[in-house]
C-alpha cells in the first residue's frame, strides 16, 4: 500500500547540504501500522535529528521530497495535486488542533464536508465513529472541545482524521501529550478500532514500549537513515547492528513479553487427577511425564487445585489432602508479560493457562517462557 523509494530529504546548499532523510526505502502492506522510532531532541544525533517526522511529513506532501518517490496504492504521489492528496490521507498530530469553534460533530465532518459528502450521510458518519470509540452520540455530537477531557479530545483528533474514510494514515505522536493511564486506554481503544477497520497507518513516536505494542512493522532511524525495518519480535530478537541494541536496550527480552500470547508459549502436556487418587498415583503420573505438577478440576474443567512434584515427593494419603488452591490463572489471550506479573504477584512456578469457557487448556512455567523466547517466539 505505501512504498518508499529512495526518499531523500536535503536543506541547504548543494555544496554543503544538510541530509535529513538519505536514500529511506520500504514497504508497508496494505492494512499494517509502521511505527517510526529514533533518537531525536536531546537524543538526536546529529544536528537534524533522526529524520523519522521528515520522513512521515513526505508522504504526504508537507515537506517537499529533495529525491526519491512515496506511492501510495501503487501511484505516485508526486503526480497528484498536494491538497487532494492531503484531503485522502488522514493526519493526526500530537496537539489534536481540533476547531474550538466548532462542536464535535463538526470538527469531524471537517473533511467529509471539504469533499461534498452529503449532510447526512457526513453526519451518520460522525454518530457511526463515535460509536466505535466508546463515546455516545447523544452526548458528545453537540459539545465543544472546551467541554472534553484531553483524551476525549484525542479520541476525536482520530476520528476527524478517520471520517472521510481515507485508506491511509499518518500519526504524529498522536498519544504524546496524554497522561500514562489513559495513553494504555486510547491505545487499547486504537488497535481495536485497527482491527475492524484496517487502515493503513505511518505512526511517529518516540517511545518503544508504544512501538512495540502498536506496530505490524517498526522502522529505526538515525542520523536520516533508516537502519533497521522489521516486526517487532524479530527486531528485539535480532538487532541489526550495535546501534539499534543499544537503542532498544539491555532489557529488550523483557519487552518481547508484550509479543508472545499465552497460547503460543504454554506448555499442553499437563497431567491431572482426582482429590480421591493416592497420592501415590499422582506421584507415578508426575514421575512418569515432563509435567512438574498434577492439576485438580472442577466438574466444568477449571483448574481447583494443584499438587507439586515437591509435596507429592513428601507425602502420601489423597490428593485432596494435600493440594494447593490454584492463586490464579491467565487467559489464553493475555500476553507473556501478563503471565509472567502474575506468577511473581502470586509465587507461582507453574501457572494454569484458561479457555475461554474457564477450563484449563495449557500450563505457563519459567522454563516454558525461556524456552520459547530462546527460539525466536513466534515463527
Amino acid at each position: 500500500m505505501i512504498r518508499l523509494e529512495n526518499l531523500t530529504k536535503h536543506y541547504g546548499p548543494a555544496h554543503d547540504p544538510l541530509i535529513a532523510v538519505d536514500n529511506v526505502s520500504l514497504d508497508l502492506p496494505t492494512g499494517e501500522i509502521c511505527v517510526l522510532l529514533g533518537p531525536s531532541g536531546r537524543r538526536a544525533v546529529g544536528p537534524s535529528g533522526c529524520g523519522k517526522t521528515t520522513t512521515m511529513k513526505m508522504i504526504n506532501r508537507l515537506i517537499q521530497p529533495t529525491g526519491g518517490k512515496v506511492f501510495i496504492n501503487g501511484k505516485d504521489t508526486s503526480t497528484v495535486d498536494p491538497i487532494e492528496l492531503r484531503r485522502s490521507i488522514g493526519y493526526v498530530i500530537q496537539q489534536i488542533g481540533l476547531f474550538p469553534n466548532k462542536t464535535i460533530e463538526e470538527n469531524i465532518c471537517v473533511v467529509p464536508d471539504l469533499l461534498g459528502w452529503d449532510r447526512r450521510k457526513s453526519r451518520d458518519r460522525a454518530k457511526e465513529l463515535l460509536e466505535l470509540v466508546g463515546l455516545q452520540p447523544d452526548l458528545f455530537l453537540k459539545r465543544y472541545p472546551k467541554e472534553l477531557s484531553g483524551g476525549q479530545q484525542q479520541r476525536v483528533g482520530v476520528l476527524r482524521a478517520l471520517a472521510a474514510d481515507p485508506p491511509v494514515m499518518l500519526m504524529d505522536e498522536p498519544f504524546g501529550a496524554i497522561d500514562p493511564i489513559n495513553r494504555e486506554v486510547i491505545q487499547e481503544e486504537f488497535l481495536k478500532m485497527q482491527r475492524e477497520i484496517r487502515k493503513t497507518i505511518i505512526f511517529v513516536s518516540h517511545d518503544l514500549d508504544e512501538a512495540v505494542k502498536m506496530a505490524d512493522k517498526i522502522a529505526i532511524f538515525r542520523s536520516g537513515k533508516l537502519e533497521q525495518y522489521a516486526a517487532p519480535d524479530d527486531l528485539l530478537a535480532r538487532p541489526a547492528n550495535s546501534f539499534i541494541e543499544d537503542f532498544l536496550g539491555s532489557d529488550r527480552a523483557l519487552k518481547r513479553l508484550r509479543l508472545v500470547s499465552v497460547g503460543d508459549a504454554m506448555e499442553t502436556d499437563f497431567i491431572t487427577v482426582l482429590e480421591t487418587d493416592s497420592v501415590e498415583h499422582a506421584r507415578a503420573r508426575i514421575r512418569s511425564s515432563r509435567s512438574a505438577a498434577a492439576f485438580v478440576l472442577d466438574a466444568e474443567g477449571a483448574p481447583r487445585s494443584v499438587l507439586s512434584e515437591q509435596v507429592a515427593e513428601a507425602c502420601s494419603g489423597t490428593v485432596g489432602d494435600h493440594a494447593e488452591p490454584v492463586k490464579s490463572t491467565v487467559p489464553l489471550t493475555g500476553d507473556l508479560r501478563q503471565a509472567v506479573s502474575v506468577m511473581f504477584a502470586h509465587d507461582m512456578p507453574l501457572l494454569p493457562c484458561i479457555d475461554e469457557a474457564g477450563r484449563l487448556a495449557g500450563v505457563m512455567s519459567y522454563r516454558s517462557i525461556v524456552h520459547h523466547l530462546g527460539h525466536g517466539g513466534k515463527a
